[in-house]
């Protein structure tokens, strides 16, 4: 087995650079905070540059399905970039999940994902965690409809079809406009990432995969969300030491930069060095997913044990160090620190991950203390 490639290639460079470039034009602070006081679940105008002229939606997609031929390396460095500008666009929910189960299925649908012209949602809880049971909360009658309830799925609304996991275990394409569809939105700590419960009623639709094909793909699905969210979460934390980093250069007391205060200067120099091990665990999780390695269940594990606490104390320092202005709607610090809260329960907690971690290294997990670490 080779070793892991955790540096950026120059194309996946230019790829950033891209990226940020649109996210800087289109998506700056000030309108992701308008954003927050309107109904609408995306930047839909955001989302239609980013998938149909960058391409985005189709980078881990073969070329023969309507995609680029790259691999979810790439599509860690677009989440990157999502994190740093907390960008309300739909891409963990279409690209990442819906895409990446419909893929394992081998499902024709995915070529409109990949193009940009379609979004998708795949009808599972945020909260599953990578080699959860598949959810068996929907099911099928005799007469072949779906009837059931899906709570917390993530970019349900902006969604033009579901994904739906059924008993069976099955997994079925459903249109958002097809009869007996109700979402409903539920109140969320980040409005940038809307999360919605998805209820059928008697609703058809297409049958995608079956057995433990269709176990398997919501288990893929599951499995590469948890991987690469840790690349969001990395993006997340970035930002946050950088505009801190910048403001306690600005902001003076006592006649000095705030930055020069030796407290300030360790409590930054921590974070660094925390940041730096962050997103070598989130760089190895992407390449062993992108590779197919026999160890990407233990680099999803740890990239999420690492990267989830991280954006949360990225965040939480960003608006302490900031001050008084930190604390306001104004700024955009909140806006970090909600992402990276949601983030933090999004497919299991730094807890759960820590315990999958250690069966899988064969850590001797009955021990009480480790247990409730």
């Amino acid at each position: 087995m080779s070793n892991p490639d955790l540096l950026y290639s120059e194309v996946e460079q230019d790829l950033r650079a891209s990226v940020r470039a649109v996210l800087t034009d289109h998506c700056p602070p000030s309108a992701v905070l308008a954003r927050l006081e309107s109904d609408e679940p995306c930047d839909l105008g955001v989302w239609r540059t980013l998938a149909a002229e960058l391409g985005v939606a189709g980078l881990h997609v073969p070329e023969d399905r309507g995609g680029h031929g790259a691999s979810v390396r790439e599509t860690a460095v677009v989440l990157e970039e999502l994190g740093r500008s907390v960008a309300p666009v739909p891409f963990l929910g279409s690209t990442v999940l819906a895409t990446t189960a419909l893929l394992a299925c081998d499902s024709d649908l995915v070529g409109d994902l990949a193009a940009g012209t379609t979004t998708a949602a795949l009808a599972i809880p945020l909260t599953t965690a990578p080699g959860s049971a598949c959810p068996t909360t929907v099911s099928v009658g005799e007469d072949g409809l779906l009837s059931g309830r899906v709570t917390s799925v993530v970019d349900a609304r902006a969604a033009e079809f579901f994904v739906v996991p059924a008993t069976g275990p099955a997994l079925y394409a459903v249109r958002a406009d097809a009869p007996g569809v109700t979402v409903a939105e539920v109140v969320s700590l980040d409005m940038t990432r809307r999360i919605a419960d998805v209820s059928l009623a008697s609703t058809p639709g297409v049958l995608l995969a079956s057995g433990d094909r269709a176990e398997a793909a919501v288990r893929e699905a599951v499995r590469v969300g948890a991987g690469l969210l840790a690349s969001e979460q990395v993006g997340i934390a970035e930002w946050c030491l950088e505009e801190t980093v910048r403001y306690v250069k600005e902001r003076h007391q006592f006649g000095r930069p705030v930055g020069s205060f030796q407290a300030v200067k360790h409590r930054l120099a921590d974070l660094w060095l925390e940041l730096v091990c962050a997103r070598a665990t989130a760089r190895y999780a992407a390449d062993a997913l992108a590779c197919g390695s026999p160890d990407a269940d233990v680099a999803v594990a740890l990239a999420q044990s690492e990267c989830a606490e991280l954006a949360v104390r990225a965040a939480e320092e960003a608006i302490q160090l900031h001050g008084g202005i930190g604390m306001t709607w104004e700024h955009p610090a909140h806006l970090a620190l909600k992402r990276a809260k949601i983030d933090q329960l999004a497919f299991g907690t730094g807890g759960e991950h820590r315990m999958t971690l250690g069966h899988m290294v064969h850590l001797p997990m009955d021990i009480p203390s480790l247990a409730q670490t």
